[in-house]
């Protein structure tokens, strides 16, 4: 496997379980890349480590033990490890065997912490989970190395001084702290579906893994995981020249099968659990959208069920181009018309979709021009300038 892929495969376990040992993030960053040199230089020449995850904490840990001895800080944590590192240390870094704790769903908890800020969960995760780096995620959300990494420190020295424990929460407290983090990981993938930037997408769908892995009984992360793979299957699909394509026209050839028959069967397991939250009813709007011709009444009445789980006015947005299909452009735009979603870019496009149905041309006009000023990226923007030109020739066939 190339050095690459096992960082990618083992940054995530290797860190948290070092964060575990010492409660010290900037420590465990530092040791693990330590660590991952070692690895890049000895690994060519000797050959990988049968347990490498085992070999890479072993070698961090004890590169720890070492700068903490320098820096005479031994702290309690500090004289247990030396206690086993005299005991053995070099027969302890060599032996594959050693197996150590898998504390990743710890890591993601301490990560998506209430007492953080939005913006900084998700960077945090996408560093100590991801195993992105500062430059990488900077350039994700378009913002200064500078501005990222002010951000990075500030959250790992709130986790520090505000005691944020390294734990998954207690039972009572589990239902919405993982909804958080189920929040952060879609709000990671929705970043990166637009492309053309790192890949956040697969970023999000790995740490959706990570997180099956770790709770498999937990329904709704089955589910946030069949969604991200149903949506992501289309992807060498969606693009055409620098432009989006809509659905209905895309190459069906291009999907990926394969992970879309891995979705559907991730969408039957949440399915089993027979707990119907709003990730496994959005993963069923999801793969319904697969299906030719679309079954646009029964995607009505999930988009209905979940408006009212989670009350969210882009859930409605969805349900009006739904009703659209059923009932006519009419009736979708009567939804629409209730919504307050100024600043949301595919409000103005979806409405102007429908103002285009219904004959009203002028008004689908300035709605097309707004979605236009919202919009983020340069498909988005060809995309919607066509719609513009478009509208232009039919409001003046002779010109």
């Amino acid at each position: 496997m190339a050095l690459d892929a096992v960082f990618r495969d083992h940054w995530g376990r290797v860190l948290a379980t070092l964060i575990g040992i010492f409660g010290d993030i900037e420590l465990a960053e530092d040791v693990a890349a330590e660590a991952f040199a070692i690895a890049a230089e000895r690994w060519p020449r000797d050959g990988e480590p049968a347990n490498p995850t085992g070999w890479l904490i072993a070698t961090a840990r004890n590169r720890a033990v070492d700068h903490l001895r320098r820096q005479k800080v031994l702290t309690e944590k500090t004289k247990l490890l030396a206690r086993d590192l005299e005991a053995g240390r070099e027969t302890l870094m060599d032996d594959d065997t050693v197996a150590f704790p898998d504390e990743r769903l710890e890591l993601i908890f301490t990560c998506c912490h209430p007492a953080l800020a939005l913006d900084a969960q998700v960077a945090l995760t996408l560093r100590t989970l991801g195993g992105l780096s500062t430059d990488e995620i900077a350039l994700a959300f378009l913002v200064p190395f500078d501005t990222m990494s002010k951000r990075l420190t500030r959250a790992k020295n709130k986790i520090r001084d505000a005691g944020i424990p390294f734990a998954v929460p207690p039972d009572h407290q589990l239902p919405d702290r993982l909804a958080a983090v189920l929040a952060v990981v879609y709000l990671i993938f929705n970043e990166g579906w637009g492309g053309g930037r790192v890949d956040l997408a697969a970023e999000a769908i790995r740490l959706g893994r990570a997180l099956t892995d770790l709770m498999p009984d937990e329904s709704e992360a089955v589910a946030l995981l069949a969604l991200m793979l149903l949506h992501d299957a289309r992807r060498a699909a969606r693009l055409a020249a620098g432009q989006v394509v809509p659905l209905d026209q895309q190459d069906r050839a291009l999907w990926d099968k394969q992970q879309i028959d891995e979705g559907r069967a991730l969408l039957q397991r949440a399915v089993a659990r027979r707990r119907t939250g709003p990730y496994l009813i959005q993963a069923a709007i999801a793969d319904l959208h697969l299906h030719q011709p679309r079954d646009w009444k029964q995607i009505a009445i999930l988009y209905e069920r979940l408006a009212r789980q989670t009350r969210s006015p882009i859930v409605e947005l969805n349900r009006a181009i739904a009703v659209a299909q059923i009932s006519g452009p009419e009736a979708g735009l009567a939804i629409l018309d209730r919504l307050d979603l100024e600043h949301y870019r595919y409000f103005h496009s979806t409405r102007a979709d429908l103002l285009r149905r219904s004959g009203r041309l002028d008004e689908a006009h300035n709605a097309y021009q707004r979605a236009l000023e919202l919009a983020q990226t340069e498909p988005e923007q060809r995309f919607l300038q066509d719609r513009l030109a478009e509208l232009t020739r039919r409001s003046s066939p002779n010109l």
